[in-house]
């Protein structure tokens, strides 16, 4: 946690902080839910069917999410054990849609194969058709996924590059910018220059960008992810970069990270980022504060402000 946040949650509860930045192992996850009140687990902390199995009557009462994505808790089982289930939406909204923006630029523009150049000494010199890449600007973006990173994303490319927006979603969206909705996410990747990915992760959303929708895209498109990195079929999207089935990809998660397939990193066409989507510290102090907020109002007895 940030300073503040490690300090707040010492000021109001008798607190364990870990100090492992690595997720919780095996018997770390039992013992969360038998020794405290209250947990705090983040991305990789993965409290599934069989861990609340193990643990059928826990002390835990709140799991108190640190991020917006929560496709590492079964909350099914979470709730048959009552145990309650919060996260932080809102707090990461505009630091992810930054994210976002930063790959499409890197990729199109193909920004981090032209440092890697200047950093290996090899740059000879600029003239007129040295790394050509894609103007954003007055493309169309399709959007899989409008919730409010979603939107996000469409209002940076909509009122900042001039792009045309498309989208899918389960319902038509009120939103300030044209956009047109498509049927699908096979329709929407045929009818962009660019695909962003902001759908939860999750059972729902497993491989939803498979190897149809990325045959679907266009050979000058790309492929940009900052959602959960199983959305994508890792290997269908490895394949449409090899053979350029697509133009390039920008990824901020991996279908299995901390892991990144050795294609993917000898890849020029491919931009790779840690997972930075909310790094930054106001922001993981904001993601902190709303979890802390959770815990607050559970100790206190009163309703959660961001159940799931």
């Amino acid at each position: 946690m940030t300073a503040a946040v490690a300090a707040r949650a010492r000021a109001e509860f008798d607190v364990e902080i870990r100090a492992e930045t690595s997720p919780l192992g095996p018997d770390e996850l039992r013992r969360a839910l038998r020794d405290f009140d209250a947990v705090m687990p983040t991305l990789g902390d993965g409290f599934t069917a069989a861990v609340f199995a193990d643990v059928p009557q826990p002390r835990c009462g709140l799991l108190a999410n640190f991020g917006v994505g929560y496709n590492h808790i079964d909350v099914a089982a979470a709730r048959a054990a009552g145990v309650a289930v919060t996260n932080t939406p809102g707090a990461v909204t505009d630091a992810t849609a930054d994210i976002a923006m930063t790959l499409m630029l890197m990729t199109a523009r193909r920004a981090g194969e032209g440092e890697r150049l200047v950093r290996a000494g090899r740059w000879a010199g600029w003239h007129p058709t040295q790394m050509l890449g894609l103007h954003l600007t007055g493309k169309t973006v399709g959007i899989l996924g409008m919730g409010r990173i979603g939107r996000a994303i469409a209002r940076r490319c909509h009122f900042g590059f001039g792009m045309a927006v498309r989208y899918v979603a389960r319902s038509d969206k009120d939103l300030d910018f044209p956009a047109i909705r498509a049927a699908d996410a096979e329709a929407l990747a045929a009818a962009v220059d660019v695909l962003v990915v902001a759908v939860p992760g999750g059972a729902e959303t497993h491989h939803l960008v498979d190897r149809a929708v990325l045959a679907a895209m266009r050979p000058a498109a790309i492929l940009v992810n900052i959602s959960r990195g199983d959305v994508v079929d890792e290997a269908a999207l490895i394949a449409a970069l090899q053979t350029g089935g697509i133009a390039g990809a920008g990824l901020d998660v991996y279908e299995f990270e901390p892991r990144v397939p050795a294609a993917l990193i000898a890849m020029e066409n491919a931009t790779l980022l840690p997972h930075l989507g909310t790094a930054a510290e106001e922001v993981r102090t904001g993601m902190g504060m709303m979890a802390l907020d959770n815990l607050a109002a559970f100790a206190a007895g009163g309703p959660l402000p961001n159940p799931v």
